[in-house]
């Protein structure tokens, strides 16, 4: 009998391997990327005070009103994540993947938060 793979349960299982060596503070937070077959999210995150200090995703009404493919539509919360950190003075950041394969969507918004000020 072929026993079917939890996809997700492979990637949560990555993501706890990464997350044990990845930490964001005040000075360097954590940009974490969140993918569902729909959306895209994107949220930088105080670790040590647990606080989410800006966040992104394609349901955001500027976003959401657009008809483009998800792979431009993870660029443009790439954008919009990095604009909204540098209003609140974060240039330096500590990407986290969430377990995903650097490619597609997660690549496109991560080069779309570097292009527009973010460093990692």
């Amino acid at each position: 009998m072929i026993s079917k793979i939890d996809k997700n349960k492979v990637r949560l299982k990555r993501h706890a391997r990464v997350r044990s060596k990845l930490n964001g503070t005040a000075e360097k937070p954590r940009l974490n990327v969140y993918r569902s077959n729909k959306h895209i999210y994107a949220q930088i995150i105080d670790d040590i005070k647990g606080v989410t200090l800006v966040q992104a995703s394609t349901q955001d009404k500027d976003v959401a009103s657009e008809s483009a493919t998800k792979v431009e539509l993870a660029s443009k919360v790439g954008e919009m994540v990095a604009k909204k950190a540098t209003e609140k003075n974060i240039t330096e950041v500590v990407f986290d993947r969430g377990g995903y394969l650097y490619h597609g969507r997660v690549e496109a918004l991560a080069n779309a938060a570097r292009e527009n000020g973010l460093q990692f």
